[in-house]
């Protein structure tokens, strides 16, 4: 690693990911399995959900995994959970989520409970790239309030770097997006560099990011690189004004935050195959709310934005894409 080194039926889901990029030295067949924002500390069947993702990654021969952030709390209480994770005998690869430091936890101790040597690193396989960014650095011209969600100037220096020092095709994996005014601030500067690396290689070196954290099914395109934001496993988000009982009361009392949240039936995550000749292949899953959808509780439906009933759904798309 670089620094900084009886199963329940699914509804059908949409489109397939398959991302051409133009050719590149010595690229395989690799495939690893994906997904975001589990939430253990929110769920009351976290443990549940992170095995069916671990089993489904063993069953379709994934090399590797990847979580996108918003994992798990680093308390004791939680090993278990972190044991499911770890019983996947490839290697495993964590990107830092803002709420894993919730309840009073610093980042090195949340790196240190998850086997992260540093909070934004690289690996190479098959051929291909992989950078993982941290978001969770805070914009020194910004208010302290509020969650971090920044990249700082050392961290886009090594990025920089980085992209230039390799002649694969990269996949870059974040928490918050780098696309979204919700994500990364300076997602826009961040964008920037991937662009010129891509512009410095003469082909499109970055061919797409992978990101979590806003709990929708989204994907979009900005100057020729493919930016899909990864549904939550476990649910979408409303909050207060929307709460209701999906569960139980007791269930209620130990995980007061489900009230808040629209869960989904079964747990979503991606089968991701990336092929020799430079296609992306993402199968996703889709499932159900537990409960009244965010529409039936009177959650606004605002097209084009993140609340609206096409990237607000219980699912992870499959999803075609084509570079020119």
């Amino acid at each position: 690693m670089g620094r900084g080194a009886s199963r329940r039926a699914f509804l059908g889901a949409g489109l397939s990911l398959a991302l051409d990029l133009p050719a590149a030295p010595k690229r395989g067949t690799v495939k690893f399995g994906l997904c975001a924002d589990v939430h253990q500390d929110v769920m009351h069947d976290g443990e549940r959900r992170l095995a069916a993702f671990v089993r489904e990654a063993r069953a379709a021969r994934c090399e590797w995994i990847l979580q996108l952030g918003d994992f798990c709390r680093p308390y004791e209480k939680n090993r278990a959970f972190l044991k499911i994770w770890n019983s996947f005998s490839g290697p495993r690869y964590h990107v830092l989520g803002n709420h894993e430091i919730d309840g009073g936890f610093t980042w090195e101790q949340a790196r240190a409970y998850l086997g992260m040597a540093a909070p934004y690193y690289s690996f190479d396989h098959g051929g291909w790239h992989f950078v993982v960014l941290d978001g969770n650095e805070r914009n020194p011209s910004a208010k302290a309030d509020g969650y971090p969600r920044y990249i700082g100037a050392d961290q886009a220096r090594w990025l920089a770097g980085d992209l230039k020092q390799t002649s694969s095709p990269v996949i870059v994996f974040s928490h918050q997006s780098l696309e979204d005014e919700r994500g990364v601030e300076n997602g826009e500067a961040v964008r920037g560099i991937l662009e010129a690396a891509n512009r410095e290689a003469g082909w499109g070196k970055v061919g797409a990011c992978l990101s979590g954290h806003h709990h929708i099914d989204y994907q979009t395109t900005i100057n020729g690189i493919h930016y899909v934001q990864v549904n939550s496993m476990s649910y979408s988000w409303l909050g207060a004004r929307f709460q209701h009982v999906r569960y139980s009361a007791e269930i209620d009392r130990q995980f007061p935050y489900i009230r808040q949240t629209a869960p989904y039936a079964e747990p979503l995550f991606a089968m991701v195959t990336l092929l020799a000749e430079g296609r992306i292949e993402l199968r996703g899953r889709s499932t159900e709310f537990v409960g009244p959808s965010p529409w039936e509780l009177g959650v606004e439906d605002h097209p084009g934005t993140s609340t609206s009933r096409e990237r607000l759904v219980p699912r992870i798309s499959d999803r075609t894409l084509r570079a020119g």
